[in-house]
């Protein structure tokens, strides 16, 4: 992953490009760079803590207050997979009211290499909807992050329109699709362990370890694409020019040489850099939004569905999924309040 001469990144533009038109993923070396700094000065660390008050704790809280008095949730459905769509539509600008259609979009767009005419459908559509907004930042900046992206200037050079659009379609399936999934995965592993849970509940010190645990034990994103650019061996196999190369970081996550008894979850287990985010040019740009994300999400159910435990009445809940992995549901119990 960091060797992006030898590696590049090139398959993840021409599989998505016809749904996510300019992407950033799919560009290497001095062209990818460029990209990418003009889009992270709209991730600096003051936005960062101006979303967390403005939006990441309003947003959990909302939904909190819906499930609250009922006493019993499926905190996946209600809670885990709302939150950072709302994060990021509310970040990005989208009115509260066109949400479910912008997240649906999204997750055509996702998919499109599945189902092409959706794909670009979807693409097209969100196109469309963005365009009006981008032209009012651009004359009326508001501090969202639609107003970041069309005022970043780094040594005279601004960001093309067809740029903007292109990570605002990959914005949401990115950030929304891994974050509920790594939400529900931290959440099952504390009720299913009610000791580390109680050690959690009693010192919220913890809850960044709890996090960093859970990404490092079920890698929301198991696997990235690469191109071989040069015939190349990899651990004594050759590897041609051309060849697409499949990285599993989340295998990479549970190496028995980096940790013991890698496939156990453990609170006191000392920190170490995990692939949850990948490595090199290609890092994950909204790490640090979703860590944020996931200690504000963490504490705020600990704070307001007391006595929170696993729904004995309903199946018992696991982690699945091939390309994207978390709970799919989570049915639990708690005192109203």
């Amino acid at each position: 992953l960091r060797d992006w001469r030898s590696f590049s990144a090139s398959i993840n533009g021409e599989v998505m490009r016809p749904y996510m038109g300019e992407l950033m993923l799919g560009l290497d070396g001095d062209e990818h760079r460029r990209y990418r700094n003009l889009v992270a000065y709209a991730f600096r660390r003051s936005t960062l803590e101006r979303w967390r008050g403005e939006l990441v704790e309003p947003v959990i809280e909302t939904l909190l207050d819906a499930i609250a008095p009922a006493g019993r949730a499926d905190l996946v459905d209600q809670v885990t997979s709302k939150f950072p769509v709302q994060v990021i539509c509310g970040i990005v600008g989208v009115p509260t009211k066109d949400h479910e259609q912008f997240n649906d979009w999204a997750m055509r767009i996702n998919y499109g290499p599945l189902y092409p005419e959706e794909g670009r459908a979807a693409s097209q559509a969100m196109r469309d909807y963005l365009e009006p907004l981008v032209e009012a930042r651009r004359t009326e900046p508001i501090g969202d992050l639609l107003s970041e992206l069309v005022h970043a200037e780094i040594d005279g050079a601004r960001l093309t329109d067809e740029k903007i659009y292109g990570f605002l379609r990959l914005l949401l399936p990115a950030g929304a699709e891994t974050t509920y999934r790594a939400f529900g995965s931290c959440l099952l592993a504390l009720l299913e362990r009610p000791e580390a849970m109680a050690r959690v509940l009693a010192d919220r010190s913890l809850v960044p370890a709890a996090v960093e645990e859970t990404l490092r034990w079920e890698t929301s994103v198991t696997m990235v694409a690469r191109v071989a650019t040069t015939d190349i061996e990899i651990g004594g196999c050759p590897v041609p020019a051309g060849s697409s190369v499949s990285i599993i970081n989340g295998s990479a996550s549970r190496d028995e040489a980096r940790w013991a008894e890698p496939g156990e979850w453990d609170l006191d287990r000392e920190p170490q850099q995990h692939m949850a985010f990948g490595t090199g040019p290609h890092q994950c740009l909204g790490m640090h939004l979703a860590r944020m994300e996931l200690e504000v999400g963490i504490n705020a159910v600990l704070d307001r569905l007391p006595n929170l435990r696993l729904d004995p009445g309903a199946g018992t809940p696991v982690i699945s999924g091939y390309a994207f992995r978390g709970p799919q549901e989570l049915p639990v119990l708690f005192d109203p309040s």
